[in-house]
């Protein structure tokens, strides 16, 4: 029994560290991309952490621990997905190693693992408190585009390592124009619209929002426009029960269609007259409904989703309507102009907002390839994430390993000082953090020992922000806070935490017991067509 459990724990381990050591090479703003094909065979090239593990389908239960807990992470924060990962990794290779030391007999076994998982969780506890002394600054105005600009660098560096100056002016526009005075700030209202052609460069900020579509009538363009949104298709009404019409001659006939004509011309021209001038529908729009929204002038869109009819609503300030009634002033959305504009080769139309405040910006992302755009969409996301936890914390630590490092110092520190088996848990947490300066480095082609002996030669001075120059030939370290690399407060103690329970969570299992349906004969599956007549 000793040696099945022995073999069941190590099992554990080792499928949780294969799994850390995929978005391990994939760390930092010089990590690797992946090219992960999913199971409808879509092609996905990143060095997304999420997205990798979104796409893959992880089949081991332990290792299963782990993607919970970076999908934690990917709620709470919006990034460091990969932070908890390799941390988690790490940690438990680092208790693999402890308990391989202690093992002599099952009893010793499970009396070493729970000292191990005390000293871990000592240990965390410890980092959480350490954390709030090594903020080196704080965002000061969140209404400043440059300043937040500044603050957004780091996050999209891991992502798009030389377009993140760029990427995060259009960011800091987006998110500033739309920040509410309540403070209370909605990813939601940052639109991402990808169209293929010119490059990242090309890519730019609009107040509104942008549809990938065509419209459907004869204007195109609409100055201080008065929108008129329906949930219905743009067509006469159908009645519910089917009714019979007979008709004796010609002249009935006629009568007939006219009624119709004359009905959908009364309907349009009640829609024009109330004073809208764009209809927006999310429905079919008929012909004869179309010609007459010509005659009177009136700009017709088609939108199939229900998602973007609302998110219209939302930013136009205008009411969904179930029925082609004439809408109220109060139901009626406005915005400042509204046209078909053509983008590379696609046909789009805006929403433009003039001012500044609107409810909804949107980033429109320019491209050579989809994979390329995907990317820089998330990109986009983890810096709309970043700006988020800066509205709840505006606390910032130093990056490039330098807070691991000096976390790992004083927790080693700390471990020294306390008694029996938990002081070699501790220890080993402290080491754990070493693996985000190493990963660094190993991913920029540098000797990582030489890195970190660096950097604790340099934080035994005192110096907590200085942590690993990733711009260097060689192995150098610099100040983080004057390079501008910061982290949110926030990431950081997410991941700690989060990992650190993922990690307790898997050493704490000594079985896994798979429930599966039992073997035997399939019961019979019944005579097809058992209804039919033989004789057929």
């Amino acid at each position: 029994h000793y040696s099945g459990l022995e073999e069941a724990v190590y099992r554990n381990i080792q499928a949780c560290k294969e799994l850390a050591q995929t978005t391990r090479t994939a760390y930092g703003p010089n990590g690797m991309n992946k090219m992960v094909i999913n199971h409808l065979e879509k092609l996905f090239v990143t060095n997304d952490a999420a997205t990798i593990l979104r796409e893959l389908e992880v089949q081991h239960p332990a290792a299963k621990m782990l993607v919970m807990a970076s999908h934690m992470q990917e709620q709470e924060v919006g990034d460091g997905t990969n932070f908890v990962l390799v941390f988690a990794g790490v940690l438990l290779e680092l208790a693999e190693d402890l308990l391989r030391m202690g093992l002599s007999s099952c009893s010793e076994y499970l009396l070493f693992a729970t000292q191990v998982i005390e000293g871990y969780e000592k240990a965390c506890k410890k980092a959480l408190e350490i954390l709030p002394d090594l903020v080196c600054c704080s965002a000061k105005n969140l209404r400043d585009v440059e300043e937040v600009a500044s603050l957004l660098h780091t996050s999209l560096m891991s992502k798009q390592y030389g377009s993140e100056r760029f990427l995060a002016k259009l960011i800091a526009q987006a998110c500033v124009s739309i920040l509410p005075d309540s403070g209370h700030f909605n990813v939601d209202n940052i639109r991402v619209c990808k169209i293929v052609g010119a490059g990242i460069s090309a890519s730019s900020v609009l107040h509104g929002m942008v549809f990938k579509k065509e419209t459907e009538g004869d204007v195109t363009s609409v100055k201080d426009a008065k929108i008129a949104v329906y949930s219905c298709p743009f067509d006469g009404m159908i009645t519910e029960t089917k009714g019979t019409v007979l008709i004796k001659n010609a002249e009935e006939l006629m009568n007939f269609s006219k009624g119709e004509e004359n009905l959908m011309d009364l309907q349009v021209k009640a829609i024009a007259d109330s004073g809208a001038n764009v209809v927006v529908t999310g429905g079919k729009v008929a012909d004869m409904a179309l010609h007459y929204a010509n005659k009177y002038n009136l700009m017709i869109v088609r939108l199939n989703s229900k998602w973007d009819l609302r998110r219209l609503c939302k930013t136009v300030g205008a009411t969904a309507l179930p029925r082609l009634t004439p809408p109220t002033l109060e139901e009626m959305g406005h915005c400042n102009s509204v046209y078909l504009s053509e983008v590379g080769d696609t046909q789009v139309v805006v929403f433009k907002h003039e001012k500044e405040d609107g409810a909804i910006s949107t980033i429109l992302i320019r491209g050579s390839t989809d994979n390329l755009m995907d990317d820089i969409e998330r990109a986009v996301d983890d810096g709309v994430n970043t700006f988020k936890v800066l509205t709840r914390d505006k606390r910032l630590v130093p990056g490039g390993g330098a807070t691991e490092i000096e976390l790992a110092k004083q927790i080693t520190s700390y471990g020294e000082t306390c008694p029996g088996l938990d002081q070699y848990a501790i220890k080993k947490f402290a080491e754990a953090f070493e693996a985000i300066p190493r990963a660094l480095a190993e991913n920029s082609g540098v000797k990582a020992n030489e890195v970190i002996s660096k950097l604790y030669a340099v934080h035994q001075e005192g110096k907590k922000n200085v942590g690993f120059d990733i711009e260097a030939e060689a192995a150098a370290v610099k100040d983080m806070l004057e390079a501008g690399v910061l982290d949110t407060y926030l990431g950081k103690f997410w991941g700690i935490k989060l990992a650190t329970n993922a990690a307790v969570t898997v050493l704490r299992v000594d079985q896994i017991i798979m429930a599966k349906p039992a073997g035997g004969p399939k019961p019979p599956s019944g005579k097809k067509d058992w209804d039919e007549d033989q004789n057929d």
